[in-house]
């Protein structure tokens, strides 16, 4: 149980930078956090890491510097999403308890993302075999992710410098509307597959599911402020109106077309 607190102090750490501003939490501070507990899993279990795990630690690892400096710079460089960032409810101080509960659940949950890899490798050195080709899956599944994810940032970015107030529907945004979402989802799809390689106890399941049960929440609800946001740019386009009616929002060929009325998606 060391090695989690380990993790979650690292995580604490990482993301305290969002206390230099609220967004920040879940933002910059969530890639460097996840960057930071992936170095922190392959130092901690370097004597028992196996190649497909440490290839899921690259991932991860690459994964959290390049969406913390894709958001950085998106936030130097983009007067509309810098408009969106600073709006008054962001800028707003919040109360220091609010603040202070903000801080620990994004730890625990970015901790709960990390955990089928850390509880992969924490089995092994307990002396369970691992299924390696489940294991590859896992890997294959999130290189996946993340390559979606990236993809889908670059074909916005060069769709917006064409035409910055026409909505998205090329490339990967033909298939589905928030195809950087779709990727993360897809992402720790593959690191808790790795559960699924070992036999893990029933608290580590329930750890894991909370990670990833979290951020597909939060994935969703962002495609729901997307959503939401979009509609009242262009929603009296008839071509962005034709697009959406054949396009789902989130989870490409599944018929899930809009989100915006499930209020409990609201975070």
């Amino acid at each position: 149980m060391s090695y989690l607190w380990i993790l979650l102090a690292v995580s604490l750490l990482v993301s305290a930078v969002g206390w230099f501003y609220f967004i920040y939490f879940f933002s910059i501070g969530y890639g460097l956090s996840v960057s930071a507990l992936a170095l922190t899993t392959l130092l901690v279990f370097s004597d028992v890491l196996t190649l497909p795990s440490a290839v899921l630690c690259g991932i991860l690892f690459v994964y959290g510097f390049r969406l913390a400096g894709y958001l950085f710079l998106r936030e130097k460089k983009s007067a509309t999403y810098k408009k969106i960032l600073y709006q008054p409810d962001n800028t707003t101080k919040k109360p220091f308890f609010v603040m202070f509960m903000i801080w620990v659940s994004c730890a625990l949950l970015y901790v709960g993302q990390v955990s089928p890899l850390s509880f992969y490798l924490y089995n092994i050195e307990g002396g369970f075999t691992p299924n390696e080709i489940v294991a590859w899956i896992g890997s294959a599944v999130a290189l996946l992710g993340f390559l979606t994810e990236t993809v889908a940032d670059a074909q916005k970015n060069s769709a917006k410098k064409v035409n910055a107030k026409r909505f998205v529907d090329k490339g990967l945004y033909k298939i589905v509307r928030c195809p950087n979402y779709f990727g993360e989802i897809l992402m720790w799809t593959g690191c808790i597959i790795f559960c699924f390689a070992i036999c893990c106890s029933v608290w580590q399941w329930i750890i894991a599911l909370l990670g990833y049960i979290g951020i597909v929440y939060v994935m969703f609800s962002g495609a729901r402020r997307i959503e939401m946001r979009q509609e009242e740019t262009y929603g009296n386009d008839p071509e962005f109106k034709a697009y959406i009616k054949r396009t789902p929002i989130i989870i490409p060929f599944v018929p899930i077309y809009s989100v915006a009325k499930y209020g409990w998606l609201k975070a």
